[in-house]
């Protein structure tokens, strides 16, 4: 089992940019595929972006293609999220999620992902 962690949020303006962090605890970190989910007020949480086992491959929402990088770094248990030029439309509560089903690679359904942090609070003004 693995407990995460994310951080990083914050209250910004239109146009400017956030890098979240999400660390996990244990020792498998490896062996989960790793992604970004968020949810505004009143609606569903939804796929934002997500990053293979060892980091070779990465997959985004069309809302943030272009504009947010996901990365980890294996030793630090780390999964990041860089967003740039940020809109109003992003603020949300960003959610990192964790997953050790192979079958489910790459995954961009909510339903595949069982391990889930806290989330943390993203606010756009504009």
């Amino acid at each position: 089992q693995v407990q995460l962690v994310e951080s990083g949020g914050g209250l910004v303006q239109a146009g400017s940019s956030l890098r979240l962090s999400c660390t996990a605890s244990g020792r498998t970190f490896t062996t989960y595929i790793m992604g970004w989910f968020r949810q505004a007020p009143g609606k569903e949480r939804e796929f934002v972006a997500v990053i293979t086992r060892s980091g070779s491959s990465t997959y985004y929402a069309d809302s943030v293609k272009g504009r947010s990088t996901i990365s980890r770094d294996n030793a630090k248990n780390t999964v990041y999220l860089q967003m740039n030029s940020l809109k109003p439309e992003d603020t949300a509560v960003y959610y990192c999620a964790g997953d050790p089903d192979y079958a489910h690679y790459a995954s961009r359904q909510v339903q595949d992902y069982a391990y889930w942090g806290q989330g943390t609070q993203v606010t756009v003004s504009s």
